[in-house]
């Protein structure tokens, strides 16, 4: 309408307003000037109506019409590399892939002894414990790797070191690998639920070893078994004699079983293991069985045997575990015999039992016979302040037997971890051990008791 009224308004200011024109037309002209100016007028207003009913021009057209023709976007192709993150990178291409690891963890403690008791490790120590860097992967058609070296007590160790295939229910594993000794010792030592693992596992040498494995997993069963030289740091040939190089040519076989029902919303575990080694030229040295007083910044082996003459070892042990919903509690007993040619066989013994609770709510991982981490559901930063789980541990070891006199240790360990995010966490524990027949003496006393203060920050990734 604004078109009709502007054309209409224009015509009649050009037949009044002009002086000339009023004097030449009279007035049956001017009547019909009026009559021309409103049809020209109705013309106009049909015109906008038409207009105003016609589609669009082509360049107005939605957006939609003028992409309809585009061809539809190519899917992504499976050899593209896609990257991801799990606490660290994620690399993939097909069936392969390639995640970056990493670990460190820095350890402080006080070590409190009885004020006769003069040895050095008393007191505060600290350290950083593990300096970790590797990766693992997939390299397709089920095979896969893993590839870890450690910075511990100023060396670079091998640490998980090995080649793997997997194929349905069979996995096989050739490299530096863990020799399925016990279910604290196969734990994570980020995934914990105390600093230090059983007193039994470091006083019998329990570690990572050469050796070809294979495991077998189907439902509730996992079946594991192995023939393993020495670790890795013992076979280097950067010294003579029968504790490294090629004079090192000891082996064993090692075994474990685990059933692993779940009953309801509770998760079961129940193991057995069994582990037999020879010596072989590693006889020719005499052997110990040792441990810390909890602290591992605190060097000193507050139990210790004398040096044994010994061909081999025989030993095996016993698993109970569970888990439901934030409560767990697992217990261990092992038994290792050391044979000595032509005298009787000394059989050290250790334990532990324990209970956990998450009180945060969320539960302990449990998968493949082992028990995980604790993943916080409200992490810091996301709405929540992360997990905290508390656990209780009572810690047995004796190395006393026959003729051998080594000490008795009964420890109660309590410990809180905080997990404020995923990958990351803090440690506090208390430990109180008691000793009996103590390498180290007191005063000339070899009954006493020790308080450890212990706490620990750690990255894994």
């Amino acid at each position: 309408m604004y078109l009709t009224s502007r054309l209409a308004g224009g015509l009649a200011m050009c037949a009044i307003s002009s002086p000339v024109a009023a004097q030449a037309i009279n007035e049956s002209e001017a009547a019909e000037l009026r009559a021309q100016i409103a049809a020209l007028k109705a013309q106009v207003e049909r015109l906008e109506a038409r207009l105003g009913s016609a589609p669009p021009p082509l360049a107005q057209a939605p957006a939609a019409q003028s992409t309809a023709a585009q061809p539809p976007a190519t899917p992504p192709s499976s050899e593209t590399t896609s990257i991801a993150w799990k606490g660290g990178p994620v690399f993939s291409k097909g069936a392969a892939s390639f995640k970056v690891k990493g670990r460190i963890q820095y350890d402080a403690g006080m070590l409190a002894t009885p004020h006769s008791v003069q040895d050095r490790a008393k007191g505060y120590s600290n350290e950083l414990r593990r300096l970790r860097l590797g990766g693992e992967g997939q390299l397709g058609g089920g095979f896969g790797y893993k590839l870890e070296l450690e910075l511990s007590d100023n060396s670079v160790d091998l640490v998980d070191t090995f080649i793997g295939y997997e194929k349905g229910k069979w996995l096989v594993t050739l490299g530096n690998q863990n020799a399925f000794q016990s279910l604290d010792e196969l734990i994570s030592d980020t995934g914990g639920s105390v600093m230090e693992r059983a007193a039994f596992t470091d006083a019998f040498g329990f570690e990572r070893r050469l050796g070809l494995s294979a495991q077998y997993r189907s439902g509730l069963l996992l079946a594991q078994a192995g023939i393993f030289s020495d670790s890795a740091d013992s076979l280097t040939n950067d010294a003579d004699g029968p504790d490294g190089g090629d004079e090192n040519n000891s082996y064993g076989v090692d075994g474990r079983i685990v059933l692993a029902p779940k009953l309801g919303k509770t998760q079961l575990h129940f193991g057995l293991s069994g582990h037999w080694r020879d010596f072989q030229r590693l006889s020719e040295t005499p052997q110990r069985y040792r441990q810390r007083a909890y602290l591992h910044s605190a060097n000193s082996r507050f139990l210790s045997t004398p040096r044994i003459a010994a061909d081999g070892e025989t030993h095996y042990g016993a698993e109970f575990a569970g888990v439901r919903g934030p409560l767990w509690w697992a217990g261990e007993a092992h038994w290792l015999r050391v044979s000595r040619p032509g005298l009787a066989d000394p059989t050290f013994f250790g334990g532990y039992g324990e209970v956990g609770y998450v009180l945060t709510g969320e539960s302990r991982g449990y998968r493949n016979g082992i028990f995980g981490i604790v993943k916080p559901a409200r992490p810091v930063g996301s709405g929540g302040w992360g997990a905290l789980q508390a656990t209780l541990r009572y810690d047995y070891l004796s190395l006393n037997d026959r003729d051998i006199v080594g000490g008795t240790q009964n420890a109660i360990i309590a410990a809180l971890v905080w997990t404020p995010v995923e990958y990351l966490r803090f440690n506090v524990n208390y430990a109180r051990l008691d000793y009996s027949d103590a390498a180290i003496l007191a005063g000339g006393r070899k009954d006493y008791g020790v308080d450890v203060i212990a706490w620990r920050a750690e990255l894994d990734f």
